[in-house]
């Protein structure tokens, strides 16, 4: 998700450190997606049917894609300190196309296991791959009118809830695309469809953000001034969001509301909108996400060593890490007494996850901590080979 340099000393290692912690923690919904009893058939954001342990299962995870998308945009800062605006925005055109054609022909498949592609799934890889795109035609401007324009999207984008909600969501293709897209399936050509869960005006907003966010990591800036930053700037960002969203009129496009007791009440208050992400989930994942960066910096330890493994080697982490997931769900498949007649579920496009298939929380916690351990040597092994080596290919891998 970032645009790596070759060498450990151009690394900021509280970055990669956050980046890692998001990415063992994406793996959770990842895998209940896959492995958990009800992940095809219940809703752990339903307050009807929900367990608090289900609900923060889902919710621990929504740091995820904003942190990611964030931290792009700081990154792709970062990597623009050593080119010219020229080299960056082409770099970034390049890296963009490659992205999404990844989410196209890699991820796609990584997700349904389908290779006759019925389904092509536009997920967080799309986001940023357009969004970097779209940063390549603004990295041109001063830094105050990038941030004018991030910041523009991400506190008013949530303005357009209002007509989306007066059609019923009906808003077509390129409104999905743009700013809706929840779970919207249209026909490329008979047969084959588009999956948009990403729309990617709201993340090119956040990616803008991160962009100009990115300064407070140059060589010569102070790490006791910015760790003042980071506080003051996470603990408003969290303030804005608790205030903003106690208020209850703006800023999400389904209000919380009273429940049977105090603990799905706040469940409810947290239960905000990813798809697409509103302001208030922007604020409640990324204030916190900004907040812990004042405090990672000068972490040390084994543990410490391990997430920053992950948050080096992000992108081959995800490619591997759901055709990892995918394939142990296909052994359990068999495992299980499942044939060839139950490979293709009814609720969902992943093909050998049948509706009634899986697990307890436990188990998939289990399983989720059997996958992280696993594949720990192999992102160290790629760690060590992007440190040693200098190949141009390297910095899209």
């Amino acid at each position: 998700m970032e645009i790596p340099a070759n060498t450990a000393r151009k690394r900021v290692v509280s970055i990669d450190l956050l980046r890692g912690i998001v990415m063992v923690i994406m793996a959770i919904d990842h895998v209940r997606d896959f492995f958990h009893i009800e992940a095809s058939t219940g809703d752990p954001t339903n307050m009807a049917t929900t367990t608090p342990q289900l609900f923060f299962t889902r919710w621990i995870t929504h740091f995820c894609a904003p942190v990611f998308v964030f931290l792009a945009g700081a990154s792709a800062y970062l990597a623009g300190t050593r080119k010219t605006k020229a080299e960056l925005s082409a770099f970034l055109i390049r890296r963009g196309i490659w992205l999404i054609l990844v989410e196209v022909f890699i991820m796609s498949l990584a997700f349904t296991f389908n290779p006759l592609y019925n389904v092509i799934i536009f997920q967080v890889i799309w986001a940023i791959g357009i969004s970097m795109v779209l940063l390549a035609l603004v990295v041109q401007l001063p830094m105050k009118v990038i941030l004018a324009i991030g910041l523009t999207i991400v506190l008013l984008h949530n303005l357009l809830d209002y007509p989306e909600m007066q059609r019923n969501g009906n808003v077509g293709f390129w409104w999905d695309l743009l700013h809706h897209g929840r779970f919207s399936m249209y026909t490329i050509f008979p047969n084959h469809f588009l999956l948009i869960l990403y729309a990617f005006v709201p993340w090119f907003g956040v990616m803008c953000c991160g962009y100009y966010f990115g300064q407070l990591y140059e060589k010569n800036f102070s790490s006791e001034k910015r760790k003042k930053i980071l506080i003051r700037l996470g603990i408003s960002i969290i303030l804005f969001f608790i205030i903003l969203r106690a208020i209850n009129l703006y800023g999400n496009p389904f209000p919380w509301s009273t429940q049977k007791n105090f603990v799905y009440t706040v469940l409810s208050f947290l239960n905000v909108n990813k798809y697409p992400p509103s302001l208030m989930y922007l604020c409640m994942t990324l204030g916190p996400a900004i907040l812990s960066l004042a405090f990672l910096e000068h972490l040390q330890g084994k543990l410490v060593n391990a997430f920053v493994v992950f948050g080096r080697v992000p992108f081959f982490y995800y490619v591997v890490h759901f055709y990892y997931i995918h394939f142990l769900c296909v052994i359990a498949f068999y495992l299980s007494g499942y044939t060839s007649k139950d490979i293709i579920p009814k609720s969902t496009p992943f093909l050998f996850r049948p509706d009634n298939f899986g697990y307890s929380l436990p188990v998939m916690y289990a399983i989720w901590l059997f996958i992280i351990i696993t594949l720990y040597p192999l992102c160290k092994w790629y760690s060590n080979y992007k440190t040693s080596h200098n190949k141009w290919w390297l910095s899209y891998i």
